[in-house]
C-alpha cells in the first residue's frame, strides 16, 4: 500500500522457463518441416520384385486345309449317310439323290423305334460340351451351326437301321429314282461350304478375319439339289495349317522360332506346329503347320489358339524408372583399389600453385565394366583429364564416352545410379537380369519416375 493509501498491483518479474523455450523451438521446427514437405516435390519409390511379363499370345486363326468340293451328279432330294467330321474311305457311301422325295419318309425315325446306345449318346454329349465351352456372345451365329450339326447327327444315328437295310427300298417301288453316290477318295466329310476351300496362305487378307463378313452355307438332309450344286466337301490330307495375324511386337517375338507349341482353346489340347512368317501386302502373318489333328478341327474355319512361348523371368521394374546416362570409358588398368578396402581410385594429373605437375588420387565409382573398360561418372572426371597407370609412367587422356541404361537406387536415401540389362520389355514394365555386379537385387527400392531426380539427390 502506498503512503497515499491507494492499493498498487504488484508486477511479477518475467521468468523464462527453459522447457518452454525448447518446446517453442521444436514447435517452430515442426511447422517449418510441414511447410517444406508440402512445398517440395515428392519422390515416389518402387520395390523391385521377381516376376515375368505375360504377353497376349492368344489368336483367332483361319484353318487352311486340302479341301475338295464334291458336286451333285443328279437332281433330287439329298440324304446323307456319312457322319459329318467322320473319315471315310474311297468308294464308301456318302449320300443319295432321291428323285421321288419318298426316301426321307421311309427313313423317318417314326417308322420304327430306334434307341441310341451309350457310345452314340456320348457323341451327342461331347458335341454339346464342346459348343458350350467355345461359345461367345460375339459369335452368336455359331449357335445355328451347332443346331445344324446336332440335327444331322441325330438324324444319321436314328436312321442307322435304314442304312443297314437300304436294299429294301426296292420293296417301296422307288429304286429307279434313288441313286447312291460314293466318295471318290478317302477324307473327312463336311456338309458345308464357305468359299475358303481353294484359298492358300499367301492369299490371306485382313478382311478374311472379319467374322461378321463370313458366310457359310450348310448342306442339310432332304434338301432339293440340282446337278452341279455342292453336295458335300472332303478334307483329303492330314497336313493342314492355321494362319494368324501378327503385329510388329509379335513378329519380333517369333522371329527366331521355327517350331512353337500350340494350345487349342476349344478343348485345351496341345500340339507342336512348324512356324513360317509371311510378309504380305496388307500385313504380317504367321503360318502354323500341323501334321495331325485335322480330323478333330475339320468342321471349324476359325480356330482360337494360344502359343506357348518361354517367358523371360527376372526383376520386374516400371519402364518409367529407366534412365539413360553417359559415362567416361577408362581402361581398367588405370583404376586401382586401396589396400584393404573396396574403394577405387585413379591417379589424376594436376597443376600446383607454382605451375608444376603433380598427381592426386581421386575416389571414383565404377558403374559397369565391358571389354576391359570401366564406366565412370561425368561428375568425377572431365574430358581432357590425364590419368597415370599405377606403378608406371604410362598415361591416358579421358575423353571417350558411352551410355548405359539404368535406374536410381534409393536404398540409402539418395539417388544412386545402377546399371540394368533388359531381357524383355513392353509398354509398362521391363524384365531385367538379377544379381548382376553393378545392377539390382530383389527388394531394392528405386525411383518410380527417373525424370524427377538427378544423381545423388536426397529422396527422404
Amino acid at each position: 500500500m502506498s503512503k497515499s493509501g491507494k492499493v498498487v498491483k504488484y508486477r511479477k518479474p518475467l521468468n523464462l522457463n527453459i522447457g518452454m523455450i525448447i518446446f517453442g523451438f521444436i514447435f517452430i521446427y515442426i511447422i517449418v518441416c510441414i511447410i517444406t514437405y508440402f512445398r517440395s516435390e515428392h519422390i515416389a519409390g518402387y520395390e523391385v520384385t521377381m516376376g515375368s511379363l505375360s504377353t497376349s499370345n492368344i489368336y483367332t486363326g483361319i484353318a487352311i486345309r486340302e479341301e475338295q468340293i464334291v458336286y451333285s451328279a443328279g437332281d433330287g432330294y439329298v440324304n446323307y449317310f456319312a457322319g459329318e467330321g467322320e473319315k471315310i474311305g474311297a468308294n464308301q457311301l456318302v449320300y443319295t439323290i432321291d428323285g421321288s422325295g419318298r426316301l426321307a419318309e421311309l427313313m423317318s425315325p417314326g417308322k420304327e423305334e430306334n434307341t441310341l446306345n451309350d457310345a452314340e449318346l456320348l457323341q451327342l454329349r461331347q458335341e454339346c460340351i464342346s459348343f458350350a465351352g467355345s461359345f461367345h456372345d460375339r459369335s452368336f451365329y455359331s449357335a445355328y451351326d451347332f443346331k445344324h450339326v446336332m440335327n444331322g447327327a441325330v438324324l444319321r444315328l436314328a436312321t442307322a437301321n435304314t442304312l443297314e437295310n437300304i436294299d429294301n427300298i426296292n420293296d417301296a417301288g422307288i429304286a429307279g429314282s434313288v441313286h447312291l453316290y460314293y466318295a471318290p477318295e478317302p477324307g473327312a466329310v463336311i456338309y458345308s461350304v464357305d468359299g475358303y476351300e481353294d484359298m492358300t496362305a499367301s492369299e490371306i487378307t485382313k478382311e478374311r478375319f472379319d467374322q461378321t463378313l463370313y458366310e457359310k452355307k450348310s448342306l442339310a438332309n432332304n434338301e432339293l439339289l440340282s446337278q452341279g450344286d455342292a453336295a458335300y466337301k472332303l478334307c483329303t490330307s492330314e497336313n493342314w495349317s492355321i494362319v494368324i495375324p501378327l503385329d510388329e511386337e509379335q513378329e519380333r517375338a517369333l522371329a527366331d522360332e521355327s517350331y512353337v507349341q500350340v494350345k487349342f482353346l476349344k478343348d485345351q489340347t496341345r500340339s507342336w506346329a512348324s512356324l513360317e512368317i509371311l510378309h504380305l501386302p496388307d500385313g504380317v502373318y504367321g503360318v502354323l503347320g500341323f501334321h495331325t489333328s485335322m480330323l478333330t478341327y475339320c468342321m471349324e474355319r476359325f480356330i482360337e489358339v494360344e502359343l506357348i512361348l518361354e517367358e523371360e523371368k527376372g526383376l520386374k521394374i516400371p519402364v518409367s524408372s529407366i534412365v539413360e546416362r553417359e559415362f567416361y570409358l577408362v581402361p581398367s588398368e588405370y583404376v586401382y583399389t586401396a589396400e584393404g578396402g573396396k574403394a577405387q581410385f585413379v591417379s589424376r594429373q594436376v597443376y600446383t600453385e607454382d605451375g608444376g605437375l603433380s598427381w592426386e588420387s581421386v575416389n571414383v565409382t565404377v558403374y559397369n565394366e565391358s571389354e576391359g573398360n570401366l564406366y565412370i561418372g561425368e561428375d568425377l572426371l572431365q574430358g581432357g583429364d590425364v590419368l597415370q597407370k599405377e606403378d608406371s609412367e604410362e598415361t591416358f587422356t579421358v575423353g571417350t564416352k558411352a551410355t548405359l541404361l539404368g535406374v536410381y537406387n534409393i536404398n540409402k536415401g539418395y539417388a544412386d545410379f545402377r546399371q540394368i540389362s533388359i531381357l524383355y520389355q513392353n509398354e509398362d514394365y521391363a524384365i531385367v537380369k538379377s544379381n548382376t555386379t553393378y545392377g539390382l537385387c530383389v527388394y531394392d527400392h528405386i525411383v518410380l519416375d527417373a525424370s524427377a531426380v538427378l544423381e545423388d539427390d536426397f529422396t527422404h
